[in-house]
């Protein structure tokens, strides 16, 4: 039977969530953060499942983080090696999802750089897909992790006022802390070298700023991004040491937000880039690392909200090719 709190087969996005089932993720998240803290920390809830790892992009933390927290639910794990695959000698998306799906595996974690190609590989197979970054376009998992941090750290969502600073254009990662962080009731605000900020960003209900000490003021979580100069084609900052004096964010800088306001980055961290490392590793503020460990948590709540989904859609497919 479909979970009937997350009746999703897929997570492609937080577009199309509403509260109610952010909710549900983080709250079966925050047992999973117990368990991973335990001495036993592993599960049988997916025995005899099969996740997929297939990341067409490189990121060994997000891979890494839901190999570990399929293994620790009990799932049997392949880690598919994209470069070594028929995909580099020319096999298509559409193709690779045939011959997954022959396999029958019950959830595929995909990472892909053009966005929008998690969902094509979605409509081919019958197993579950959660969206591990496609692209510019959303990164679901890293937007839960966040907000489970934040909301373990201040006790809630709602009312809250997030700074999301640096490279918002590139970043799949702002794009989906906007719609979760929107749709929990927290107020969004940008800041960002005018370069670096999406053409009419502000029809989503952000604020939008060019200044650091203007956008930090009376922030309760500064979220910084990386700088993805993978992705740039052109000339979108000056320089690095000029973009740090601007945006780069130092104790200095830091004092216009409140007293304690959390620091938050999704890693992987310029440092000296977009944060200083005497803020990154203030042990007093920074979240980051608790970031980190909340993503296998994440991980495994979605993994096992999808992979119940994923066999419930499955025998309801077999049912009515049976005609019974």
């Amino acid at each position: 039977m479909r979970d009937p709190s997350f009746p999703h087969r897929h997570l492609l996005g937080i577009e199309g969530l509403n509260s109610a089932e952010i909710n549900y993720l983080l709250d079966l998240s925050e047992r999973y953060v117990d368990l991973n803290r335990g001495a036993q920390k592993t599960s049988t809830i997916l025995s005899g499942r099969t996740i997929v790892n297939l990341f067409f992009e490189n990121s060994t933390r997000t891979r890494t983080s839901f190999e570990l927290a399929a293994k620790r639910l009990g799932a049997n794990v392949i880690n598919m090696q994209v470069e070594t695959s028929s995909v580099s000698k020319g096999e298509t998306l559409i193709d690779t999802a045939v011959t997954l799906n022959a396999m029958h595996p019950d959830v595929l974690a995909v990472r892909h750089p053009d966005s929008g190609a998690v969902k094509l590989l979605a409509d081919k197979v019958n197993c579950g897909v959660v969206n591990g970054g496609d692209g510019s376009h959303e990164h679901p998992t890293q937007a839960l992790l966040d907000a489970l941090t934040i909301r373990r750290r201040k006790g809630k969502l709602n009312g809250l006022l997030v700074a999301i600073c640096g490279d918002v254009l590139h970043s799949r990662v702002a794009r989906s802390n906007f719609l979760l962080l929107l749709t929990m009731g927290a107020r969004v605000r940008i800041i960002a070298p005018r370069t670096l900020i999406p053409s009419n960003v502000d029809r989503m209900g952000v604020e939008v700023f060019t200044d650091m000490a203007a956008g930090l003021k009376d922030a309760d979580i500064v979220m910084m991004l990386r700088v993805q100069n993978e992705r740039m084609r052109g000339s979108f900052i000056p320089s690095i040491r000029e973009y740090f004096h601007f945006f780069g964010l130092d104790h200095e800088k830091l004092k216009q937000a409140k007293p304690d306001a959390l620091i938050m980055h999704p890693g992987p961290m310029n440092r000296g880039v977009e944060i200083d490392s005497d803020v990154a590793d203030d042990v007093e503020r920074s979240a980051i690392r608790e970031q980190v460990e909340m993503g296998v948590a994440v991980r495994m709540a979605v993994l096992e909200v999808l992979a119940k989904n994923s066999m419930s859609h499955n025998a309801d497919d077999t049912l009515g090719r049976t005609g019974t």
